[in-house]
C-alpha cells in the first residue's frame, strides 16, 4: 500500500513542477503586435576603392592586360544594412530602440507585427544611454505598457521580443539575474541583468514583466564570441522615458555635472578615512571653476550623499548628478577628516556628448638638476623631490617623486614616477617631511597617498609594513 502512495506521488511530482512555469502565450498575443523590426541603411566607403588602374580606352593595347592581372578593387561607395528592434510607445507613431541601432542610418525602415512598412525619422538619440527616439507617419498603433524597474525582484520572470538574426518576433525567455549594474563606460545607466537569451537584432527591443508591462529596452550583452552566454543586459524604462521625454520636446539631453574626478572607496581607504564600511565617492582630484570647487568641495573628500540620496558607491554618484536639472541647487554630504558636513552645490552642465579622455602625459625624472634620491626602505620606495622645471610642468608646490617602487609599494599599485602629493589629507612638502611622517604610524596600520599620475591624480591605499 505504501508503494503505490509512493508511486502515485512520484507520478504527480512532475505534474507539481510543470504547473509551476509561468505561461507566456497569452502576454505575447497582447503585446507582439507593439514589437518592431527596424532596418536601416548606411552609405559606406571601400577602403580599397582607390583606383589601382590607369584610365585607359578599351582600344589601348595595355587595356586587356590591366583588366586581366589588376584586380578591380569594387566600387568606392557601397550600401551596407543592419537589423535591430523597437516597441510603439504612442498611438502615433512614437518609437524607442537603441541609439546604436539606428546611428549613421542614411534611411530607416520600420516593420510592423502586421508586416506593414513605414519610413522612421530620428527625432533624437543619446549615445551615452543608449537610446534613440523615432517617429513614423501612422495612427491607431498599439503601443506598450510601463512597468516600474524598482519593483522588479531578482529572480522574476521577463521575457523579451525581438528579431535576433533578423527573425522577426521572436520570443526568449529567463530572469532577472541582478539590477542596478554598472558596466564600463555606462556611468549613467544602472542595468538590469538578465538571462534573457538576447542576440544581434534584438538590439532595442523590450523586455516586458509577467504583467505585460515593459521594465527595460535590451542593449547589450556580454560574450566572447559575439552571441547570447548567458549574460543580456537591459536599460531601465524609466531612465529611458526620462531620456525619451527630454529628446521629443528639445531633441538633446542636458545632464547635471559636478567637475571631480572620483574613485571607489575600498576597504583599505575606508580604513584609512575612518569610514565605518566602504562606502561613498571618493573625491580624486577637482576640476578648477568648476561646480564643486565652487561649492567647497576637495580633493580627499568621500560624498556620502547627494541632493538627500545615499551614494553607496562611485557608481552611483555619475547618475545622481547626471539626473540633477542643471543650475539646481542640491546638498552634498561629504565627510572631511573624519568628520561630516553639509555643502550646496549648483550643478552646472555637460556638455554634449562630452567623452572623458585620459591625456597621456608622461612627466617623469628631468635631465638634470634634481637632487640625489634617497632610499626609503620601510615603504619598498625610493624617493626624490621634484625639480622646479617639474613642478612648474605639473603645477605642483610640493610632493616627493618616486624613482622605483618595489616590495610593500610595486604591491599597494604605486609606480615609478608617481608623485606622492599627501598622506591621509596632509599635503606633502618635503621629502624630510614625508620621511618623519611615515615614521609616526605604526606597522600595520593604513594610510591613503594621494598619487599624481600623468594628468591624474587617485588614492591608493598603503599599508605600512
Amino acid at each position: 500500500m505504501l508503494g503505490r502512495i509512493i508511486l502515485c506521488l512520484s507520478m504527480l511530482l512532475p505534474l507539481a513542477v510543470v504547473a509551476q512555469l509561468p505561461d507566456f502565450t497569452e502576454l505575447v498575443e497582447k503585446q507582439g503586435p507593439t514589437v518592431v523590426n527596424i532596418s536601416t541603411t548606411q552609405t559606406a566607403r571601400n577602403p580599397l576603392s582607390a583606383p589601382q588602374t590607369p584610365q585607359l580606352q578599351e582600344d589601348d593595347p595595355f587595356y586587356e592586360f590591366f583588366r586581366r592581372f589588376i584586380p578591380n578593387p569594387g566600387p568606392r561607395e557601397f550600401q551596407s544594412n543592419s537589423l535591430g528592434s523597437g516597441f510603439i510607445i504612442s498611438s502615433d507613431g512614437f518609437i524607442l530602440t537603441n541609439s546604436h541601432v539606428v546611428e549613421a542610418a542614411d534611411e530607416i525602415t520600420v516593420k510592423l507585427n502586421d508586416k506593414r512598412e513605414y519610413k522612421a525619422k530620428v527625432i533624437g538619440s543619446d549615445k551615452r544611454t543608449d537610446i534613440a527616439l523615432l517617429k513614423i507617419e501612422a495612427t491607431g498603433l498599439p503601443a506598450v505598457k510601463f512597468g516600474d524597474p524598482a519593483r522588479l525582484k531578482v529572480g522574476e520572470w521577463v521575457i523579451a521580443i525581438g528579431s535576433p538574426f533578423g527573425f522577426d518576433n521572436t520570443v526568449t525567455a529567463g530572469i532577472v539575474s541582478a539590477k542596478g549594474r554598472s558596466l564600463p563606460q555606462e556611468n549613467f545607466v544602472p542595468f538590469l541583468q538578465t538571462d534573457v537569451a538576447v542576440n544581434p537584432g534584438n538590439s532595442g527591443g523590450p523586455l516586458f514583466n509577467m504583467k505585460g508591462e515593459v521594465v527595460g529596452i535590451n542593449s547589450q550583452i556580454y560574450s566572447r564570441t559575439g552571441g547570447y552566454m548567458g549574460l543580456s543586459f537591459a536599460v531601465p524604462i524609466d531612465v529611458a522615458n526620462d531620456i525619451a521625454s527630454q529628446l521629443k520636446t528639445s531633441g538633446r539631453v542636458t545632464r547635471g555635472r559636478m567637475g571631480v574626478v572620483i574613485q571607489p572607496v575600498t576597504k583599505e581607504l575606508a580604513e584609512s578615512f575612518g569610514l565605518p564600511k566602504p562606502a561613498g565617492a571618493l573625491v580624486s582630484s577637482v576640476e578648477k571653476g568648476s561646480a564643486a570647487e565652487k561649492a567647497g568641495i576637495e580633493a580627499g573628500d568621500v560624498i556620502l550623499r547627494f541632493d538627500g540620496k545615499v551614494v553607496n558607491s562611485s557608481e552611483d554618484l555619475p547618475r545622481l548628478v547626471g539626473n540633477t536639472k542643471p543650475g539646481s541647487k542640491v546638498v552634498a554630504q561629504v565627510m572631511r577628516n573624519k568628520a561630516t558636513r553639509d555643502l550646496t552645490v549648483v550643478v552646472g552642465e555637460m556638455p554634449d556628448e562630452a567623452r572623458t579622455t585620459q591625456r597621456q602625459q608622461q612627466q617623469r625624472r628631468a635631465p638634470s638638476g634634481k637632487p640625489a634620491p634617497e632610499a626609503v626602505t620601510r615603504l619598498g620606495m625610493t624617493l626624490s623631490e621634484p625639480t622646479t622645471e617639474q613642478r612648474n610642468q605639473l603645477k605642483i608646490s610640493g610632493g616627493v617623486l618616486v624613482e622605483d617602487a618595489q616590495g610593500a609599494a610595486a604591491r599597494a599599485g604605486i609606480h615609478r614616477g608617481d608623485i606622492i602629493l599627501a598622506v591621509n589629507n596632509q599635503d606633502i612638502k618635503s621629502l624630510e617631511q614625508f620621511g618623519q611622517m611615515i615614521a609616526q604610524f605604526e606597522k600595520g596600520r593604513v594610510v591613503a597617498m594621494l598619487v599624481r599620475r600623468g594628468a591624474n591624480a587617485l588614492y591608493i591605499p598603503f599599508r605600512i609594513e
